[in-house]
């Protein structure tokens, strides 16, 4: 049985390939949204899809030849499975523009020909048209597994990770479920959960704890001149604490999620649609 894991690790680029990195991530929007006005100005005079590809705009932007194809080649078949949701459910309306003031950044390339591949020493990692990037390895990749595609991203603190998408054939075992070995899990707001137990889950409030700090660096933001360097300093700054509130919330998830999976069997979670509250 075929079985897809990925892993995310932190990754050091060079000031030459950070710069490259933002020469993709703004090809991959450009052609997104470039491919995406021709899609809409087709549908609105024939009501179908144009079938366009990132090769046909090529020789009228020919810096899109300078980066890796297979970003763009990625990034078009996002925007197809976008608009073909659009077709299906019209109510939802088109897809939107990716926009430069958006989280961050990314694009994925796919392991063509063993283009992506790990040093020996296991410090660096090949990446396509970029060559080897220095990369923090805290958990090794298994020898068998087959590296099928990788995703770099870039947070708005300015650090970059990389996504790597393995695959491996391994026979699971057959679970024998013990259904009295359960548990049930109802929504709070309070306490983010409530259990069949009365056990709530205690939910730290990350956010609240560094409010202060944020409002605190968020003023002095407000009194700098606008795109300064001291503003996009601050602003660094501003991302980063942001990031840690968004990093300790994801810490607390897993650890309780892994610690639930390990205890039961089954677990019930209350199926509630939160937009209609």
């Amino acid at each position: 049985m075929l079985i897809n894991k990925a892993f995310k690790y932190r990754i050091y680029p060079t000031k030459e390939q950070e710069n490259y990195f933002s020469n993709v991530f703004g090809c991959v929007r450009f052609i997104y949204n470039k491919m995406l006005s021709d899609k809409i100005d087709y549908y609105k005079e024939t009501g179908l899809m144009l079938q366009n590809t990132p090769a046909q705009y090529k020789s009228d932007f020919p810096w899109l030849k300078s980066v890796d194809s297979l970003a763009l080649s990625n990034a078009q078949l996002n925007l197809q499975k976008a608009f073909s949701n659009f077709l299906k459910y019209k109510n939802i309306g088109f897809p939107k523009f990716k926009s430069k003031k958006r989280i961050g950044a990314k694009y994925t390339t796919n392991n063509h020909g063993n283009t992506i591949k790990l040093s020996a020493d296991n410090k660096y990692i090949c990446l396509p048209k970029i060559k080897y990037v220095k990369i923090k390895l805290h958990r090794q990749l298994p020898n068998k597994w087959q590296i099928k595609s990788a995703t770099i991203t870039r947070t708005k603190s300015g650090k970059y990770y990389i996504s790597i998408l393995c695959e491996y054939d391994e026979q699971l075992p057959v679970m024998k479920i013990n259904l009295e070995n359960s548990i049930g899990l109802d929504y709070s707001s309070h306490d983010f959960y409530v259990d069949n137990f009365g056990n709530k889950a205690n939910y730290p409030k990350f956010y609240r704890l560094a409010q202060d700090k944020l409002a605190r660096e968020q003023r002095k933001l407000s009194k700098m001149k606008l795109h300064s360097n001291n503003f996009e300093k601050q602003k660094i700054k501003i991302a980063r604490l942001s990031e840690k509130v968004s990093n300790c919330r994801l810490d607390f998830l897993h650890k309780l999620s892994t610690q639930l999976s390990n205890k039961y069997d089954v677990v019930f979670v209350e199926n509630i649609n939160m937009q209609c509250m």
